[in-house]
Formats: C-alpha cells, sequence, structure tokens
C-alpha cells in the first residue's frame, strides 16, 4: 500500500508516517520499482500498537526503545515485556489518580446540586406562606 492509503487507513499524515520512519518508530518500507514506499498491511497493527502507547503517555524514547528491541526480535522479548510492564504500572497509578480526582468532581458537583435543592425548598416554602410573613421574614 501506498504512503497515501497508509495515511488515511492509520489516521497519521503521511508526514507523520515518514517522521517515524526517520526517528526509527516504523521500520523502513519496501519500495516498488519506482521507488515509491510499498507498505504491508500489517503495518496497520504496529502503528496502532504505537497509537495505544502514545495515548496511555508512554514517552516517544520509551517507544523508540521498544521499536528497536522489536526489530531485534524474540531475543529481547523480556525486556519488551519488562519495558511494557512498567509503563503499564505507570498506567495504573494515573488510572488510580484520575479516578482519585473524579471523586473529588463528584462530591463538589454533588455539594452544589444539595445546594440548589436547598435553596429550592425554601423558595417552595417562601411561596406558601402569606404575603404579610414573607415581609416580616425578610427583614
Amino acid at each position: 500500500m501506498k504512503i497515501g492509503e497508509l495515511a488515511k487507513r492509520s489516521g497519521l499524515t503521511a508526514y507523520t508516517i515518514r517522521y517515524y520512519e526517520q526517528i526509527g518508530l516504523l521500520p523502513a518500507p519496501d519500495k516498488d520499482a519506482s521507488g515509491q514506499r510499498d507498505y504491508d498491511v500489517s503495518i496497520l497493527t504496529w502503528i496502532e500498537f504505537l497509537g495505544r502507547l502514545k495515548a496511555t503517555g508512554m514517552p516517544i524514547r520509551e517507544m523508540l526503545r521498544y521499536a528497536a528491541l522489536r526489530g531485534k526480535g524474540p531475543a529481547t522479548d523480556a525486556e519488551r515485556r519488562a519495558l511494557l510492564e512498567a509503563h503499564r504500572h505507570k498506567v495504573r497509578d494515573h488510572v488510580a489518580d484520575l479516578q482519585a480526582n473524579l471523586l473529588v468532581l463528584d462530591a463538589k458537583i454533588a455539594g452544589y446540586a444539595d445546594a440548589e435543592k436547598r435553596i429550592e425548598a425554601e423558595n417552595e416554602q417562601l411561596s406558601r406562606q402569606p404575603l404579610r410573613a414573607r415581609r416580616t421574614r425578610s427583614r
């Protein structure tokens, strides 16, 4: 597949694909008879995985390290696994922090909801009182 189709199917721009090749995140593609890049469809799986690493906050330098190890083949499986396990630990910590932050937000939102209910209840009580009692109460 040509770079335009790869860009369309992967969601990356052609510029990003070339950049990823240049820095070593993507392996150099085969070239067709006219010298144009010709990608195998399997590159899409690798690009999707890189996207997930990026989305979970893995720094490019660690992605490059993983890509370099991947390029060396199965002999690096243990090292790649260790790298992913360390990243998973960071992701889990981040998710726990996000969950704690979400609890704080939920509590704050609930506080506003409770305040609104109290105001509505007070307004309803006031509207039920005769006008004279309302004037006296508001002074």
